[in-house]
C-alpha cells in the first residue's frame, strides 16, 4: 500500500516544490487548497486535492485521515500586526497537529517553520512562528513530530527574494547601512529533499532542526553581491548601494500606515527591518545531516544558476 502524505501550502512557493519531490519519490499526497472562483488545481498523478481551509476543523480532519505523515508548509509571511500572522502560523498549526493526534493511528508530523522563530522578539512574524512551534508541541501527544527551521529560502517561484536578485542582475545591491550581520540561505529544492529524506528515514522525532546550504559561517551582503553577481551578471560589476537605516525605518512605518489604511498585507514593516539588520541568522544543518543523512546540493551560485540561468541569458531575471 502506498505511503500517503497530507500536505498544506501545496500551492505556495515552498509547498509546490515539496509536492513535486514527494510525488517523484513515489508518495501519494493529499493536498489541501483554498477554493476560489475559477481556481482548479493541476491534475497530477499521485495527488488528491482537497478543497478546504486551515480554519476549518472538518477539512483538517479529512486532510489527515488515514495518512502516514503530515507536512505542514502553509504559513503567513506578510502582515501589519500579530492578528495577520497568528491565525495561520500559530492557531492553524495547533489545530492541524491536534487533528493528527486524534487519529487512531497518528501520522508523523513535520512543521516547516522559520529560522526567525529563533528570535521571536524581533517581529510579529517571528513571534508567530515560535508560537506555532509551541502549538504543535502542545498538541503532540502521541505524535512523532519534528520542526524544520530554514533560513531565507529562494528558488523558482520565490517572490520575496526575487527583487534582491533582480537588482543584482541590474548591477546594484541595495543594502541597509546597519546590515553588517551574517545569514544563511537555502535553495528550495534542498529544503524539499530534506523533507523527503526525513520521511524516508523515519527518525529524528521530537527535535527542532536548522537547515542551511553548507556554506560555512553563512554569508554577508558583500559575499552575496560577489557570488550572485557571478551567477546573474558574469564579468560585470555589481555596486553596493547603501540604504540609510533611518530612511528604511521611515519607509517601513509609512508602509505600515498605508497597509492599515488601504487594507493590504505589507512585507516591509518595522519588524521586518529588525529582522533584516539582526546580527546573526547563521545556522548549521550538521545535526540534521547526522540524524537522517541529508546533504544540501546547491550553493548560492548553483541555486541562482538553476533559478535564473535561462532567464538571465535573455536579460529577464526576475521578470
Amino acid at each position: 500500500m502506498p505511503i500517503r502524505i497530507a500536505l498544506t501550502g501545496a500551492t505556495g512557493f515552498i509547498g509546490t516544490t515539496v509536492l513535486r519531490h514527494l510525488t517523484a519519490a513515489g508518495y501519494t499526497v493529499r493536498a489541501l487548497y483554498r477554493p476560489r472562483a475559477g481556481r482548479i488545481p493541476p491534475l497530477s498523478q499521485g495527488v488528491e486535492w482537497l478543497a478546504g481551509d486551515l480554519h476549518d476543523d472538518a477539512a483538517l480532519i479529512a486532510l489527515v485521515a488515514q495518512t502516514d505523515a503530515v507536512v505542514h508548509c502553509a504559513g503567513a509571511v506578510r502582515g501589519a500586526g500579530r492578528a495577520d500572522f497568528d491565525p495561520i502560523n500559530e492557531r492553524a498549526a495547533g489545530r492541524l497537529a491536534a487533528a493528527a493526534a486524534r487519529q487512531a493511528s497518528a501520522p508523523r508530523f513535520l512543521l516547516i517553520s522559520s529560522l526567525a522563530a529563533r528570535a521571536p522578539e524581533l517581529s510579529h512574524y517571528a513571534g508567530s512562528k515560535a508560537r506555532g512551534e509551541q502549538a504543535i508541541k502542545a498538541a503532540s501527544a502521541g505524535l512523532r513530530w519534528a520542526v524544520f527551521r530554514p533560513p531565507a529560502v529562494y528558488g523558482p517561484g520565490d517572490r520575496e527574494m526575487a527583487p534582491l536578485f533582480r537588482a543584482i542582475a541590474g548591477g546594484y545591491l541595495p543594502a541597509p547601512t546597519a546590515a553588517d550581520g551574517r545569514f544563511s540561505l537555502l535553495y528550495v529544492d534542498d529544503l524539499a529533499s530534506a523533507v523527503v529524506r526525513w520521511l524516508g528515514a523515519d527518525a529524528a522525532h521530537g527535535e527542532t532542526f536548522e537547515l542551511d546550504d553548507g556554506h560555512s559561517g553563512g554569508y554577508d551582503w558583500d559575499s552575496v553581491r560577489d557570488i550572485a553577481g557571478r551567477a546573474l551578471r558574469p564579468g560585470r560589476r555589481v555596486r553596493r548601494v547603501p540604504i540609510p537605516l533611518p530612511l528604511l525605518k521611515l519607509a517601513a512605518h509609512a508602509n505600515l500606515v498605508g497597509a492599515r489604511l488601504l487594507g493590504y498585507a505589507p512585507m516591509l514593516t518595522p519588524g521586518k527591518v529588525r529582522e533584516i539588520i539582526h546580527a546573526d541568522w547563521v545556522c548549521d544543518s550538521a545535526h540534521l545531516r547526522r540524524a537522517i543523512g541529508w546533504q544540501p546540493r546547491f550553493g548560492l551560485e548553483q541555486g541562482l544558476g538553476c533559478t535564473y540561468g535561462q532567464a538571465n541569458a535573455h536579460g529577464t531575471v526576475g521578470a
